[in-house]
């Protein structure tokens, strides 16, 4: 302990020595005090508090601490800095409740003064204080829940101005908002409107970031604030209270959609969306409403208004796809067979429009007999032959289906005997006369028995 003191006195004697050889009336140090002598006195008052709360003195530290926040406090960051280490190490050594909430309302107000001092610093200026705060905050008084929101609103509010809103920052926000809701500290409609007003700093977001938005996106969906009942007692109010508010709607139906909400409500307020704001987008969520509730002449005119407002290929795309497979679902083999046929003009390598004109064409064979059927049977395991491996590399949850479709397609091929009836030779070229498929070529095949 001897030694330790001797270096302690030694490092503050080098440090006097240091300050006695500079000159204090030089204009750069007028921040330190108004006199030469003042200054010289708060620049070794900075350095000993350096030293003193490096050594875990204190009492000796704070002292030197109240002395520069009264005479200089806008002569150093490192004040603050050294202030906040301090602190922070009283509160956690601290033995009763009362002396650390002491403790940790004096790192707060070191924020509040720093930022009174230092706010228009270039990097860590205001925007940057509140932050930090935000997190001492939550760290050290997580119990005053209205007090963490504001911390954090505050902070956010700071970015947003300056125009760098962090998403971890909002990520950490919207969780503790969501958890006040789970613990009736808050209302639905305040993670509502809260989960309306960020959701925008999810946009774009760098690989790296992607983790705060799935924990935005789950703490919103686990929460239950988000739920189709809690949507509509708050919508259904305030839809009434301004039924031309266009932004109200429009909030209502997104947040629906997104709960996959299928409510009369929800439906009256999507075409009223629809109505104000007529894009593919919309169209496709009531569309996916209405096929989920099995009411498939409103899912497809919907689909059908998306693709008349759709320009982009790679959507129109997606969209024949939608349509055809509803088409399907609704016994309009000939409709849907058109929808696949536009999707496979435009991409080739679609895996879905082979996969399903396989079944419209056997589908539609039905009224064919004989040979004239059979042979439609060739053209469907074709066709789920070429979907097989595009269908392993985009969406592997229907490779077993099509591959026993191919099976079942396979086994349906005429015997040789019927082949040779009908003096077609294997490997010989056919061209089918019946259904939906009239008109293709393909390649005699018998079946093997």
């Amino acid at each position: 302990m001897k030694v330790l003191k001797f270096f302690i006195v030694a490092a503050m004697a080098a440090v006097a020595t240091t300050a006695a050889a500079q000159d204090f009336s030089d204009p750069k140090y007028a921040k330190w005090g108004n006199t030469p002598e003042e200054r010289k006195e708060n620049i070794l008052a900075s350095s000993y508090l350096k030293e003193e709360v490096a050594n875990r003195h204190f009492n000796s530290a704070a002292r030197y601490l109240q002395q520069l926040l009264k005479a200089c406090p806008n002569a150093s960051e490192n004040i603050y800095a050294n202030g906040v280490k301090l602190y922070k190490d009283k509160a956690n050594r601290a033995e009763t409740l009362a002396e650390k909430k002491m403790y940790v309302d004096s790192i707060l107000l070191l924020y509040d003064i720093r930022i009174e001092n230092f706010g228009n610093h270039p990097k860590r200026g205001r925007v940057y204080l509140l932050e930090r705060k935000a997190r001492e905050y939550l760290t050290y008084k997580a119990d005053d829940r209205e007090g963490v929101a504001e911390a954090f609103e505050a902070a956010i509010a700071a970015q947003k101005e300056a125009g760098v809103v962090d998403p971890e920052v909002v990520a950490i926000y919207f969780k503790n908002l969501c958890d006040d809701y789970q613990n009736d500290v808050v209302d639905a409609m305040t993670v509502v409107n809260a989960y309306d007003n960020h959701a925008q700093y999810f946009e774009n977001l760098a690989p790296e970031q992607l983790q705060f938005k799935e924990q935005f996106e789950q703490c919103f969906g686990m929460s239950g604030a988000a739920s189709c009942e809690n949507l509509e007692t708050i919508f259904s109010k305030k839809i009434a209270e301004n039924p031309e508010d266009a932004k109200i709607v429009e909030q209502a139906f997104k947040l629906m959609a997104r709960a996959n909400c299928s409510s009369d409500f929800f439906f009256n307020v999507g075409e009223k969306h629809y109505a104000n704001n007529k894009t593919s987008e919309v169209a496709m969520l009531l569309a996916q409403g209405f096929q989920d509730t099995k009411n498939f002449d409103k899912a497809n005119q919907y689909l059908r208004e998306a693709l008349a407002a759709e320009t982009v290929a790679a959507e129109r795309e997606k969209l024949f796809v939608r349509i055809g497979i509803l088409d399907m679902s609704m016994n309009n083999f000939a409709s849907a067979v058109e929808a696949f046929r536009e999707a496979q003009a435009i991409n080739p390598e679609n895996p879905h429009a082979p996969f399903f004109l396989a079944q419209c064409y056997v589908n539609g064979a039905k009224g064919c007999s004989g040979l004239q059927k059979d042979a439609v049977y060739w053209v469907a395991y074709d066709l789920i032959q070429k979907a097989l491996p595009l269908l392993e590399a985009q969406d592997a949850d229907r490779v077993e289906a099509a591959k026993q479709l191919a099976a079942a397609y396979r086994a349906a091929f005429p015997t040789k005997e019927e082949c040779f009836f009908n003096e077609l030779a294997d490997g010989s070229s056919y061209t089918v006369n019946c259904g939906f498929a009239s008109g293709i070529r393909t390649t005699v095949r018998s079946r093997v028995q």
